[in-house]
């Protein structure tokens, strides 16, 4: 007898590769059940079994990630149970816990050496019963996924079309390439929609099509080094490729992934769209890491164009050619009050950096950041400001209001690998807590770069940082990180500034307000200018409120919040 949730038992399973599925073996119903919804509760999805006999056929159909095995049961106990599961084959590692109130240590240790992995005894708190099942599911899962990815090598290897290359082989190769004046292209190729994918599909299956994407365009490139730079990220290095085919192997590689079909869950196809970004090697490149820098940059261009493709060009502007000119000054932070609505004591700012020149001129971000990338200088740049923010918290540690900064930071400086520890360091060294430093992560940034920036908060949430979506608006890869990203905050993109005056505005704006309050997320509307843009603001639900309405940008930190209350 089989007990479920849903009318089908296996329709619902595959809908989400990324959601761990117990089978509960277990003839006492009540029991079973207790146990299903504990489980259930913890997000964990559970299919109840309560005949013996048709636990293996089950096992097949189910793919469990692990099995909740009762002791005494009416057709087959669980230790002669156990010992058949493990005679059938791809299931030695399978793990299979016992729950049962049998307190004996010899039938415990017999049940262990029939080849069980654990004997939890009832009654169990619903907390230690979920710890000692996730546990092991996330293993079997590691290694489930790490035997997959060594298979997919080896048949890649084991393929007519040159072995697929490494990140690091490939730019060893920029590097030669580029000192030795070659001639040719670099390629920077991004699936497109791959939050989405991996969102809908699961891990597992989303890491399966991008072997497969890596396979197919190694095939189409050969005989050019092609690697899987990022989750869904690919560079191309063609040396010797004739100037005139640089744009024709853009647009055939882009055509072959959107018109092969791929498999991505039991029988449905994908088509993939790309952007494709390409740089000739003869641009005058300091290095491998400009040359890949200013190729990625070119493929941001591509996803703004139709045709999905776009050539870096060196810009020849006087700006663009004194950027260590224009980066010659002293650097300086400037403050935003971010006020809540309903009154706090919290001083909120939103930092912003600026430049001193020698004659006195104050450069803006807008002019300062671009320079800096050019040069190759924005982690230096990001890191001073970091350095300057910490220095500020660690001033305001013995006043009696708590201090709160929010600071950007280049995606180029969040991913690099290294920052995670820098800026614990850093934190260390000044004895900081972290809850006053909030890091601004921008949507376009998030979106391409989730698994770095994922890894990033995880390691900065033990140091109790925060962050902050910034620049939100509606899309459904937008509303995705909600879910991927260990968020705080949420900053409206500037144009719902004025929502208040754009009918289509006014809709949209409550919508993506309840969206982030489902995910607990706080609310920043920003860029706000008067009083009918606050008012509109906050009848529709918003947090916090940013702009010249309070007060303009200023290098001071004095303004009294205690007394704001909108």
């Amino acid at each position: 007898m089989r007990l479920t949730t849903t009318s089908k038992a296996y329709d619902n399973v595959t809908t989400d590769d990324t959601q761990y599925r117990i089978l509960i073996v277990e003839d006492d119903r009540s029991q079973a059940l207790f146990a299903q919804s504990v489980l259930q509760g913890a997000g964990i999805h559970a299919q109840i079994e309560m005949s013996a006999s048709e636990v293996l056929k089950v096992i097949k159909d189910y793919r469990p990630d692990l099995i909740l095995m009762d002791l005494n049961m009416p057709e087959l106990d669980g230790i002669s149970l156990t010992a058949l599961i493990r005679q059938q084959p791809n299931q030695l590692l399978l793990p299979i816990v016992f729950l049962s109130s049998d307190t004996d240590p010899e039938k415990q240790f017999e049940v262990l050496d029939s080849g069980a992995d654990d004997f939890l005894t009832k009654p169990i708190q619903p907390r230690h019963l979920i710890a000692a099942v996730s546990n092991r599911m996330h293993r079997l899962r590691q290694q489930q996924q790490n035997a997959q990815q060594a298979d997919t090598q080896i048949n890649i290897q084991k393929a007519s079309v040159t072995e697929l290359q490494t990140r690091t082989h490939i730019v060893e190769q920029l590097e030669v390439a580029l000192s030795s004046g070659a001639q040719g292209a670099l390629f920077f190729i991004e699936v497109s929609s791959a939050l989405n994918l991996r969102t809908r599909y699961g891990y597992t299956a989303f890491e399966r099509l991008m072997n497969q994407v890596e396979y197919h365009l190694a095939q189409e490139a050969h005989p050019y080094s092609l690697a899987r730079i990022s989750d869904h990220s690919f560079l191309l290095l063609a040396i010797d490729l004739a100037a005139n085919e640089h744009q024709a192997l853009a647009s055939h590689l882009r055509e072959h992934l959107a018109t092969l079909p791929l498999p991505i869950q039991d029988d449905e196809l994908v088509h993939l769209r790309s952007a494709i970004g390409y740089a000739p090697l003869n641009q005058g490149f300091k290095d491998a890491d400009d040359a890949v820098e200013c190729t990625e940059r070119a493929t941001l261009e591509a996803r703004q164009n139709n045709e999905g493709i776009y050539a870096y060009v060196p810009s020849q502007t006087p700006e663009n050619t004194g950027h260590l000119a224009l980066l010659d000054g002293q650097l300086e932070l400037a403050y935003q009050p971010i006020v809540e609505v309903a009154g706090s004591d919290t001083a909120q700012y939103q930092v912003l950096l600026r430049l001193r020149k020698a004659d006195g001129n104050l450069l803006s971000a807008g002019l300062v950041i671009p320079a800096a990338e050019a040069e190759g200088r924005i982690m230096e740049l990001d890191q001073q400001v970091i350095e300057q923010a910490l220095d500020i918290l660690k001033l305001h540690q013995d006043t009696n209001q708590q201090l709160r900064l929010f600071v950007s930071q280049s995606v180029r400086t969040l991913i690099h690998e290294g920052f995670s520890d820098w800026i614990i360091k850093n934190l260390q060294e000044r004895n900081v807590n972290g809850t006053g430093l909030v890091i601004d992560l921008r949507l376009q940034d998030a979106v391409i770069h989730t698994i770095p920036l994922k890894q990033l908060c995880k390691q900065l949430l033990e140091h109790n940082v925060q962050f902050c979506l910034s620049q939100f608006e509606s899309n459904s890869e937008a509303t995705v990180l909600f879910s991927e990203l260990p968020l705080n905050f949420v900053r409206l993109s500037q144009h719902f500034g004025d929502a208040h005056n754009h009918p289509e505005r006014q809709k949209e704006l409550p919508l993506l307000i309840e969206q982030a309050h489902e995910h607990n997320l706080h609310v920043i509307g920003q860029c706000i200018e008067d009083a009918q843009a606050a008012t509109f603001m906050w009848m529709n639900g918003v947090d916090l409120i940013q702009g010249n309405l309070f007060q303009n940008v200023s290098k001071d930190l004095n303004f009294n919040f205690h007394d704001m209350v909108l």
